[in-house]
């Protein structure tokens, strides 16, 4: 197959996200199953400077309102893994990976991806309507003949549109199909109706049934109704935005077109996570041979000069605002010091729930440690050196931290929502006793029910040491690698094309 995969975002070049992760991961897996991968993505400033040897390619013009804007394609000099691509699955013909940029210095080189301070950049829709025109005119440039299209997130939304209208004639694209893929609902590409004829298609599409949108226009919404098929990124994740609390307004939509949509969890990308060759950690280790995992906790408590005891080591990893819980742990906390552990919290965010946790590190400096930054080998120390990961989440599509714990020994303690409802098994005398438990859960978001599963790990952890050890071990025998997802998407992509 030959597959079109389109990302706002692809690590290394360019990262805001954990979509950066899941273009940098799935469309090599894809290509070792034999399928021939080309990725589109902006040429932005950071990718500039993480593969200043691109090479140009081609060069036209995509059509912005009234303006004519230049492009430049790019090839990528380097495959978007720092680690050597995976190895071709042998009962499938070699497939083949490429990454081109999409160059436009007036539209994508900034600091920022997608804003800056202030916050998102006000020309947002003629940049992402530009990006999505470009890629569809350098395909045609390069007489490339593609099966599917995969595009993600609202900066591609327009491509499952273009393709249905204005390249509906051109015999190349008329044969595409496209999968759209949501990452996050809430970001549906908003802007007010007067930006419309930006998009260079007939006023008669914007309606209520395609991309109108309570006055406004939503490019998102234009993909729900255009692509073939849709995805998202958990079943559980599938069925909540068909309601009221998580559709934004696009759950009738959503309910409507509930055959063509379907949820596949992210993986993990193994060459990355991996506790038995993590080059990050102090010392490496597998579920034969934990050893590794102890030197770990004694190195991450070293680092923040927390007290070298018994008391079980909680983590937490990612943005520190509501959204991800802190509101409960801000309820919460003090109770959570009287119990026997240590906390520990990678990331920035919220200033007030950053005060709060700055008082209590100098309140109790041996116990509580905090590092407001993005720093990606402390994670991975902190995934290996924590007992506990905390990940109670009011709002998880997906979400990848509770796979990564997982892998790496620490069961996580999980809100029962979005993916983690789907990939953390609970632990109860039922799940122990088949071999299936992985982690703790909890349904009422509130800092009682979050205390009370938090007081069920620390009696297993400090009183059951062999359970204890048997929920890690059956944790790190998960298999989340991406080749069984890119597995599961060329599954929808054959779907795909079978509608089309």
């Amino acid at each position: 197959m030959n597959i079109a995969f389109v990302s706002p975002e692809v690590a290394p070049f360019s990262r805001s996200g954990g979509l950066a992760d899941v273009a940098r991961a799935l469309p090599a897996e894809l290509a070792a199953l034999g399928h021939r991968v080309t990725v589109y993505t902006p040429y932005y400033r950071s990718a500039k400077k993480a593969d200043p040897k691109a090479r140009a390619l081609a060069k036209g013009a995509a059509p912005v309102g009234g303006e004519s804007v230049p492009w430049t394609l790019y090839a990528a000099s380097q495959t978007p893994h720092d680690a050597a691509a995976p190895e071709p699955d042998a009962s499938q013909p070699r497939g083949s990976l490429q990454v081109y940029f999409i160059g436009c210095d007036a539209f994508f080189d900034r600091d920022g991806l997608y804003g800056s301070a202030q916050g998102e950049y006000p020309d947002s829709c003629s940049r992402f309507v530009f990006f999505c025109q470009a890629c569809l005119a350098a395909a045609q440039a390069r007489d490339e003949p593609f099966d599917l299209w995969h595009c993600h997130d609202w900066q591609t939304a327009l491509i499952p549109v273009y393709l249905k209208t204005t390249f509906a004639n051109v015999p190349r694209s008329r044969r595409a199909a496209t999968v759209f893929t949501i990452h996050n609902l809430a970001y549906r590409g908003l802007f007010w109706h007067w930006d419309w004829p930006l998009l260079n298609l007939p006023w008669q599409h914007f309606n209520w049934r395609e991309m109108e949108f309570h006055g406004k226009m939503s490019l998102l919404k234009g993909a729900l109704v255009h692509a073939d098929v849709l995805t998202t990124v958990s079943p559980t994740y599938a069925r909540e935005i068909q309601t009221a609390e998580f559709g934004y307004g696009l759950e009738g939509l959503l309910a409507e077109r509930k055959d063509k949509l379907c949820g596949i969890v992210h993986g993990i990308d193994t060459r990355i996570w991996n506790p038995r060759t993590d080059a990050l950690l102090p010392a490496t280790y597998s579920p034969e041979s934990p050893g590794g995992k102890r030197t770990c906790k004694q190195v991450l408590r070293s680092r923040f000069d927390l007290a070298q005891n018994e008391s079980a080591v909680v983590g937490m990893i990612g943005r520190i605002v509501d959204r991800k819980g802190f509101d409960l742990v801000a309820q919460s906390v003090e109770h959570m010091l009287q119990r026997n552990l240590q906390l520990v919290v990678l990331g920035t965010g919220q200033e007030e729930f950053q005060q709060l946790l700055q008082r209590l590190q100098a309140a109790n400096p041996k116990r509580v440690a905090t590092a407001f930054a993005f720093d990606n080998a402390l994670a991975h120390l902190i995934a290996a050196g924590s007992d506990i990961l905390l990940m109670p989440s009011r709002h998880e599509p997906c979400g990848e931290g509770h796979l990564q714990a997982m892998a790496y020994g620490t069961p996580p303690l999980v809100r029962r929502a979005g993916g983690p409802a789907d990939t953390v098994t609970d632990v109860t005398p039922e799940t122990l006793a088949d071999g299936t438990a992985t982690g703790f859960q909890f349904q009422e978001y509130t800092a009682d029910a979050m205390l009370a599963c938090l007081d069920r790990a620390l009696a297993v952890f400090c009183n059951q040491p062999d359970t204890w050890k048997r929920i890690q071990l059956d944790g790190m025998l998960q298999d989340w690698s991406w080749r069984r997802r890119a597995i599961s998407y060329a599954e929808v992509y054959e779907r795909a094309l079978e509608r089309k």
